[in-house]
């Protein structure tokens, strides 16, 4: 039977009504035990699949159609021949990669009328999950009970070294990684299958793509026609190879079905994909290391380097493309520290973990056998966390302030490592060359200079002279002359400059420039806190999370427990749900391009509408696409999900596609290490609206007449 969305006050009136109880649970959770720890509740929850339909070994599953996206998201198969789905800020980079002010595909989009159109996309690469396999008694063989925590992590990485090798082929760019989960209690391996060969098909105008911008991210309502589309290409017998004009798109044996029978109030919402890091298991010790220290640094720091870079970005259209993906990628965590802190003390996670804490420890005394066992693990977690925490705070304000604040010092880093490590001063130049050629494409000398003198100044302002690395003592008597000096005399802040020293390559030269030597002091500020704090804090953090992590799945052992997210694949289930945000503050659980053209405003870049959105709009010209004659543009559920997950494919109950995740909700910014049923609620791009976008908007037609649509 085909569903029907409700639109307008009637269904707003009946959520309120009438809420339907929300059956979601916490957890992002391994494919291979949904069979014992998931299947009945997934399909008490509306599911009409089976575990082995979502993972099998034997034969395809869901899972074969589900890809790393580059390095940090996610994407999809999506047809027979290939095509990926992803969210357009997964894809920014690619776009970017592709624009210029000649073809600025940020800003007018980008779209492959045939195969031959789509675009080679030089360093993007999408990832296959082809094995999952739990490997704990082999990595555990030889840790032996009385082993310190040294013997113990040197029998792991040995055992973890011999399976990894195993089970890997580069020559046929199959790999493997063992991932550690629940703290080191538990290990899995994962076989992978990477296609290098991926290609640029279609992106929507950045004005469609992060409509809302800055203003709506991590917000509610939401109208983002946040997608990209790339294929994979393989070699003519359908194998992963390098990029090659013979190659032919990928035959996926596994592609996902879309639905556009929608959804309503209720109904069962399944998501796939990599979740970057979650820490779930985390202490007070901790909470307040984010709120006191943490959070504050990156929130202060970028805020100011965004500022300035936003003022040339608004100025000038190069540099607004040279400068767009590194903007957003500042951007959005820093508006999720500032959102994080925020729920994190609203929703007194801290005041939780607290009585966790103290419920653990009451059990842990209980008992000799637990006190010999458990009784140390709060106390090293403490000890670690106290331990780490200056040299912690002098390491952040380097990170943020200097090593990728300044970048001439970023190419630093990148000039220093080819230094050191090529001693051939020919093959030395020819990587300085490659190295020169991406860094300057997106690169402003006039802007980097404005925000060199403001990083350098509030590293000066934040950090005490005997903490410093040792070339900040050149800097610190006269920050704008410094400053001056650097963007006037360095290689690394002139195209010009840079190119003329490797046409004449003087080794010398090139490891006494400023910016190098700056790199390298900082590099080795850097060691010098892990080896004096931080090292000996981490050996104690890792050993102490993982007893605490032990304890706690010993103390209630009838739970089902979920490990963090480390970007391996994971599985959540929950419904389409609307939310209270706050008292007298209710949201639906979708929106519609009605909220597109009334967000529209001409004078703020965030919420410029494209004519020909507007024009399809005044016809009223939606195809099969809309409901009741409106276009459903995002929806919500209450799926666990974090980044990473970024590009992620909603699904129905029959596995098929109704949207892709791309955001999480104000709310609920402390997710991370608290999940608050009432309130966290994932953000997706309704499947309908991007199909909408691809055939009328774009009049791509041949896109849609690959994929398989349930009407």
């Amino acid at each position: 039977m085909k569903r029907r969305l409700i639109f307008g006050l009637a269904a707003l009136g009946l959520a309120i009504a009438r809420p339907v109880q929300a059956l979601a649970d916490e957890g992002m959770w391994l494919l291979p035990y949904l069979e014992k720890m998931n299947i009945e509740k997934m399909r008490e929850t509306g599911l009409r699949l089976t575990a082995q339909d979502i993972y099998a070994l034997n034969r395809t599953s869901l899972k074969d159609a589900i890809v790393i996206f580059g390095g940090g998201c996610t994407g999809e198969i999506i047809s027979p021949q290939g095509l990926i789905a992803t969210n357009h800020h997964c894809g920014y980079g690619a776009i970017q990669q592709h624009s210029s002010v000649d073809h600025d595909y940020l800003k007018h989009g980008f779209w492959a009328m045939s195969q031959a159109e789509e675009l080679p996309t030089p360093g993007l690469a999408v990832t296959f999950i082809r094995e999952i396999r739990d490997v704990t008694s082999e990595v555990l063989a030889k840790v032996k009970a009385g082993m310190n925590e040294a013997q113990r992590n040197k029998a792991v990485g040995q055992a973890i070294d011999r399976i990894v090798k195993a089970n890997s082929d580069p020559k046929a760019f199959r790999y493997a990684q063992v991932s550690p989960m629940f703290g080191g209690n538990q290990y899995l391996l994962f076989v992978t299958e990477r296609f290098t060969d991926v290609r640029m098909v279609g992106a929507p105008p950045s004005a469609v793509g992060k409509f809302g911008g800055d203003t709506d991210n991590w917000m509610w309502p939401r109208h983002t026609g946040d997608f990209s589309l790339f294929r994979v290409y393989a070699s003519p017998d359908n194998k992963p190879a390098a990029y090659s004009p013979d190659n032919v798109p990928y035959r996926a044996p596994k592609h996902l079905e879309i639905s556009l029978r929608g959804y309503k109030e209720g109904d069962y919402a399944m998501i796939l994909g990599f979740p970057g890091r979650t820490n779930r298991y985390m202490t007070t010790y901790e909470i307040d290391q984010v709120l006191e220290q943490d959070n504050p640094i990156r929130i202060f720091v970028r805020g100011e380097r965004q500022k300035l870079l936003w003022e040339d970005m608004m100025a000038d259209p190069k540099v607004r493309i040279q400068y767009a993906s590194k903007y957003a990628g500042s951007s959005n965590y820093w508006k999720n520290s500032i959102g994080m802190s925020r729920g994190l003390r609203r929703l007194d996670v801290r005041g939780k973990k607290a009585a966790q804490q103290s419920e653990f420890t009451a059990w842990v005394n209980g008992s000799p056998e637990r006190i010999e066992r458990y009784g140390r693990a709060l106390p090293l977690i403490d000890s670690a966390v106290r331990m780490r925490r200056a040299a912690a705070r002098i390491q952040q304000f380097m990170n943020e302030a200097l090593r990728t604040g300044v970048e001439s010092y970023t190419l630093g880093t990148a000039v220093n490592r080819i230094l050191t490590s090529e001693s051939n001063d020919t093959k030395a130049a020819a990587a300085l060359r490659a190295t020169g050629e991406a860094f300057f494409k997106n690169y402003s000398p006039s802007t980097d200079r404005k925000v060199t003198r403001r990083m350098l100044q509030i590293f000066a302002d934040s950090v005490a002279a005997a903490d410093e690395p040792s070339f900040f003592a050149t800097v610190r008597p006269d920050v704008a002359g410094y400053a001056a000096g650097l963007s006037d005399r360095s290689l690394l802040t002139d195209t010009a400059r840079y190119y003329a020293a490797l046409a004449n390559f003087d080794r010398a030269q090139w490891e006494a420039d400023p910016a190098v030597t700056a790199a390298a002091s900082i590099a080795e500020k850097s060691k010098t806190l892990t080896d004096s704090a931080l090292k000996e804090a981490a050996r104690l953090f890792a050993e102490g999370h993982r007893l605490w992590v032990a304890g706690l799945l010993e103390m209630h052992p009838d739970k089902a427990w979920a490990p963090d997210a480390n970007f391996t694949l994971r599985l959540t289930y929950g419904q389409v749900l609307p939310y209270w945000a706050a008292d007298a503050v209710f949201y639906n659980y979708f929106t519609t391009l009605d909220g597109v053209m009334a967000k529209e405003d001409p004078k703020n870049p965030d919420f410029i509408v494209p004519a020909r959105l507007k024009e399809l709009y005044r016809a009223q010209d939606f195809g099969p696409y809309a409901v009741d004659g409106r276009v459903p543009t995002c929806f919500l559920t209450n799926n666990d999900i974090t980044g990473g997950n970024s590009g992620s494919p909603v699904l129905d109950a029959d596995g098929r596609l109704l949207g892709l995740a791309f955001d999480g909700n104000w709310e609920a910014m402390s997710g991370d290490i608290a999940f608050e049923p009432d309130v966290q609620r994932t953000i997706a791009v309704d499947i309908r609206y991007v199909l909408f976008l691809i055939d009328k908007y774009a009049g791509c037609g041949r896109l849609i007449d690959e994929m398989t649509i349930v009407r």
